[in-house]
């Protein structure tokens, strides 16, 4: 029977206080991002310019074209998804990230039936994001103009999806308030 040394007793007694601490730290940061479906920007060391925790962010983003493919989550929703946790991953508080999506175009905002109607039975990809997205405080616009145009019947715009005059309007009373407009994909 081999003996433990004092150095082979202090390693072990560090993998395992590592080991122990590691899967509650990775599940905390897991946990600490208000959308955990989407992803952070990439820490970059000695970077300029990082989310500043006095600011209030008040930007609406523009998301018009639909996914390359109907069964994949649209990119520019996951790209406001992934601003809105980098900013609580630098610590903006909530109340001061003031984040708005208006629909105009990408059908994103229907519920899956009527997604599904207009997309050869493809269920919509985009529901669980904008669920998550609307529980972690995004706020969801689409453009009235848009429903009519294309025939959507309101009654199947998602519960979690405002239905606005025009997107125009929209636009033009969120800049009045300080918004930033961010036209999208």
């Amino acid at each position: 029977m081999k003996k433990l040394t004092i150095g082979m007793v202090c390693v072990l007694a560090v993998m395992a206080a590592l080991m122990a601490f590691s899967g509650p730290a990775l599940a905390q940061s897991a946990q600490a991002l208000p959308i955990p479906e989407a992803p952070v920007a990439t820490n970059i060391p000695g970077a300029h310019e990082l989310p500043n925790p006095n600011t209030t962010y008040k930007i609406a983003f523009g998301i018009k074209n639909p996914a390359e493919k109907v069964d994949e989550i649209n990119p520019g929703l996951i790209a406001v998804a992934r601003y809105f946790n980098t900013l609580a991953v630098n610590g903006v508080p909530a109340d001061h990230r003031k984040i708005v999506v208006v629909f105009h175009g990408a059908p994103i905002f229907l519920n899956n039936a009527a997604y599904k109607a207009i997309n050869d039975g493809h269920d919509n990809p985009n529901i669980a994001l904008i669920q998550s997205m609307k529980k972690a405080g995004v706020d969801f616009r689409v453009c009235g103009q848009e429903l009519v145009g294309r025939k959507y019947d309101p009654a199947t715009v998602l519960p979690e999806v405002q239905v606005d005059l025009w997107a125009l309007t929209t636009i033009t009373n969120l800049q009045t308030q300080g918004y930033i407009y961010i036209a999208g994909n």
